[in-house]
């Protein structure tokens, strides 16, 4: 004849599951000190890698001149040309070529050549203990969000969002990288008159500024390659998205509980991010930015010059900074780089 329990085994198995839930939760905050990259100089070198998409020689040949009127050399990753389908190379390729360039003393930064899509396949194959011992700049946007989001993450590297090695490198974005990568300036990052913002919710705040391409933010979601949340300022971009695939990115978020623990928010650009095909009912983006964001009462606002664009800010991924929604400012408070 079965036994009711008694009061001591049901607290025991009370605590149990309680240590059995607590043992699921994934840790995100790093216990590590925050790093900060060597700064650029006329004469460094920098590593070429494809970590993602598919580069050929014509946009090494578009982006070596540019490099070199920066003073820059360059080193290019063994496997840059590598072709494995829609990917530069075999998983464990791009990912060597990664750890290579970390691991190389005359490499003082890494620039990713393209997008595309595959950087959250390597990221189980990062030496990140190697990457934190060795840290240096590493630079990129698009897929390559996930890289710089899960070496921030692991190694607590600061990394930055900014120019591919196929991007528009004009005198915008060269000057903002140089302001910040070469002379360590903590400077405001405003736009330009012709490119204004819409205040979502005015204020203030500060806070880590991690974020980068939302597809790709969510896409990390579940994983442990996504940092701490907790009081920072969450940046987003994207491209060829329609209205509703936004709405469901950013539902995403809000179910795994991101957007209730950031700080503020920012939606830089969506470049062509139609509502919907002709005579289909849509939200327009605004309406889903003011479903999402307004209810969090956070500071935020719409069309920062981050993203698919020509003229870009160059930001770092885990530096302090002062964000003001109403002027749609990115206030550096301190130099991201030593």
């Amino acid at each position: 004849m079965s036994q009711p329990f008694s009061g001591n085994r049901r607290a025991f198995l009370k605590l149990l599951g309680l240590t059995l839930l607590a043992t699921q939760v994934p840790v995100t905050a790093n216990p590590l000190p925050l790093l900060k990259p060597r700064r650029l100089n006329p004469g460094d070198t920098v590593g070429l890698i494809s970590p993602a998409g598919l580069v050929d020689q014509k946009t090494l040949d578009e982006i070596a001149p540019t490099l070199s009127q920066l003073g820059l050399k360059t080193k290019l990753g063994t496997h840059l040309f590598d072709q494995y389908g829609y990917l530069a190379g075999q998983d464990v390729d791009r990912a060597a070529d990664v750890n290579a360039m970390f691991a190389d003393s005359s490499v003082r930064a890494v620039l990713a050549m393209a997008g595309g899509w595959g950087c959250n396949r390597i990221l189980p194959l990062l030496d990140y203990e190697l990457i934190r011992q060795n840290p240096k700049i590493i630079i990129g946007y698009s897929d390559v969000t996930s890289l710089l989001l899960g070496i921030y993450t692991h190694s607590n590297l600061i990394t930055f969002h900014g120019p591919l090695g196929t991007s528009t490198w004009n005198w915008f974005s060269i000057q903002h990288l140089q302001r910040i990568l070469f002379d360590g300036a903590a400077m405001t990052l405003q736009n330009l008159l012709s490119t204004p913002v819409e205040t979502i919710t005015p204020g203030k705040a500060r806070g880590r500024l991690v974020g980068g391409n939302l597809s790709l933010v969510a896409a990390l979601v579940g994983s442990d390659y996504l940092p701490d949340w907790q009081n920072s300022i969450l940046f987003v971009e994207d491209i060829r998205e329609e209205v509703y695939r936004i709405d469901r990115l950013l539902t995403q978020l809000k179910l795994a509980g991101i957007l209730d623990q950031v700080a503020g928010f920012i939606f830089a650009q969506c470049t062509n991010c139609p509502a919907g095909e002709a005579n289909e009912p849509s939200l327009t983006l605004r309406q889903v930015l003011a479903d999402h964001i307004k209810p969090l009462g956070i500071p935020a606002w719409y069309g920062s010059m981050i993203g698919h664009i020509q003229d870009k800010f160059t930001v770092p991924i885990g530096g302090m900074v002062e964000i003001d929604a109403e002027r749609g400012t990115i206030r550096l408070l301190e130099s991201v780089v030593i």
